[in-house]
């Protein structure tokens, strides 16, 4: 893949070095498909943590430590999977952990113990996530269009990509209740095989070069040369903290929700219905946050998100669970989850370019990881430990309004465009 720059034809800003617009779309609804099924499968395997520690004898920290494990690998991999990116094709990486994650589930499905789950829904799904999920999607979907459009788009694709959980929590719910949770888990199997064909069409992206117009400081630097640029850019890192906090809250949510309710002796599908009703409201919110960030600061946008969710985990685990009060805190905090994905990605080919974007993307999301990580393992270990999630939830609290109230003051107090931490 070349990043030689040409131009399109008719400069009209629509569309770069495309005979027409049908790849385009297709590019995009690939990428969407991908982007869906990855996330939506990935958010639905807490709902297998009650049936599979029950079932194979393991504890709840030792299935959060899986799920932690699987958030660690794919922060470690996400850089370098948008470095190879860079290197190999989008395409070959995309198709790879497309594959990769079938062989995951299959091997979840067949798990007799620790270290097959650890394996399975750790390190195998963590490294399929860090080729399919946002960061290489959504750095495909950017290629594809102008700057004009393209924090809309973004925010369509990640839209799109939200609709997964909708199908995947119902229907892995509906056969663990049936046919038991090995059934649930070769059903989410057979939903993965459907990212290989999304992959391959979604890697026509390859045969885009970079626009002529793209003026990222980091476009014409090696990968060490940018990774260099992206440490020292204050905007930056303080956006990638803020991305810990934000993978905190949301791991913690899809991994001990389940759990949360089944303790408070709800109705086990509603684990499934809150799920599925967190990525239709995804969609509302990607949508929204998607067309707001090519009108406002994307990072003070996303100082906004981090301090209402804050406000509505308050609101919620303050009070005893009902089934209404869970609905719509599915709804409200669909509505703000991955709404960050465009304004992350928007954020980043602002500052430095296209094509480095995956990588340096990459970087902020290990960051997220971590965060990711320490909320669902964490969370496992002080409920272990206190026989509730309490504490676990005010800290989540706590770290997110402060995360969002820095971001909010270092978006007013500087542009966020590339630029050293400090003046020599």
């Amino acid at each position: 893949m070349s990043g030689t720059a040409r131009t399109t034809g008719a400069g009209n800003g629509r569309f770069h070095n495309l005979r027409s617009l049908a790849p385009v779309w297709a590019i995009l609804a690939g990428a969407a498909l991908m982007l869906s099924l990855s996330m939506g499968l990935r958010q639905s395997l807490g709902l297998f943590m009650p049936p599979i520690t029950k079932g194979i004898g393991i504890s709840v920290s030792d299935f959060t430590l899986a799920i932690a494990v699987q958030n660690l690998t794919w922060g470690l991999l996400q850089p370098l999977a948008g470095a190879w990116a860079v290197r190999v094709g989008y395409r070959p990486m995309m198709a790879a952990g497309a594959a990769l994650y079938v062989a995951a589930l299959v091997l979840l499905a067949g798990a007799q113990g620790l270290l097959d789950v650890t394996l399975g829904a750790g390190v195998m799904i963590g490294a399929a996530l860090a080729c399919t999920g946002s960061s290489l999607a959504l750095s495909v979907a950017t290629r594809a269009v102008n700057p004009a459009a393209r924090s809309t788009v973004l925010g369509v694709v990640s839209a799109a990509g939200s609709l997964g959980a909708m199908v995947a929590a119902p229907l892995g719910q509906l056969l663990s209740d049936s046919l038991g949770w090995r059934f649930g888990v070769l059903g989410f199997a057979a939903l993965a095989l459907c990212m290989l064909p999304a992959a391959w069409v979604a890697g026509r992206a390859d045969k885009i070069p970079l626009p002529s117009a793209s003026t990222g400081v980091a476009d014409g630097s090696s990968a060490r040369q940018a990774l260099r640029q992206a440490i020292t850019t204050l905007p930056f890192v303080v956006m990638a903290g803020a991305y810990f906090v934000c993978g905190l809250q949301l791991v913690f949510i899809t991994t001990h929700l389940p759990s949360y309710l089944a303790i408070c002796g709800l109705d086990p599908m509603l684990s499934a219905q809150a799920l599925g009703v967190i990525g239709g409201f995804n969609v509302l919110g990607s949508l929204f946050f998607g067309w707001a960030g090519g009108r406002w600061n994307k990072l003070v946008l996303l100082g906004l998100i981090y301090t209402l969710r804050s406000f509505v985990l308050a609101g919620y685990f303050m009070a005893p669970p009902t089934p209404t009060s869970t609905l719509v805190f599915a709804a409200l905090m669909g509505f703000l989850w991955l709404g960050v994905a465009p304004l992350v990605a928007g954020s980043v080919a602002e500052m430095f370019g296209l094509r480095w974007q995956a990588m340096i993307q990459g970087l902020a999301f290990f960051s997220h990881q971590m965060g990711s990580f320490t909320g669902a393992f964490g969370g496992g270990v002080l409920y272990d430990w206190l026989g509730s999630y309490e504490l676990a939830w005010r800290l989540g609290v706590g770290m997110g309004l402060a995360a969002g109230l820095v971001q909010i003051a270092v978006a007013y107090g500087r542009p966020p465009t590339a630029g050293r931490l400090a003046v020599a």
